[in-house]
């Protein structure tokens, strides 16, 4: 007997202002451009990247090329990113090593 499973899709969750923040804020801890620019695109896709790229006033290609994998988007594209998306950024010192 074979057993079958389904990939897992983040995006599938997100579906409140609050999740979306608590998945960027996990991604942004990781402190890595990859695991941000690839959070930023789960959650377009949750939204619908049609409906972001509108709201953003990018191009739907431009949103793609600006969040797809081994992007480094602009903070002029990030901050209309998350306007789009309901959330704001803050920031707070490292803790202590």
């Amino acid at each position: 007997m074979t057993t079958k499973t389904l990939a897992w899709d983040a995006a599938t969750y997100l579906e409140t202002p609050e999740d979306v923040a608590e998945y960027l804020a996990a991604a942004f801890e990781t402190g890595d451009l990859e695991d941000v620019t690839h959070a930023l695109s789960t959650i377009a896709r949750a939204h619908g990247m049609t409906e972001i790229a509108r709201t953003t006033g990018l191009a739907r290609g431009s949103l793609y090329k600006a969040i797809g994998e081994g992007a480094n988007p602009t903070l002029a594209t990030l901050m209309s990113l998350l306007s789009a998306l309901n959330v704001t950024l803050s920031v707070k010192p490292k803790a202590a090593a």
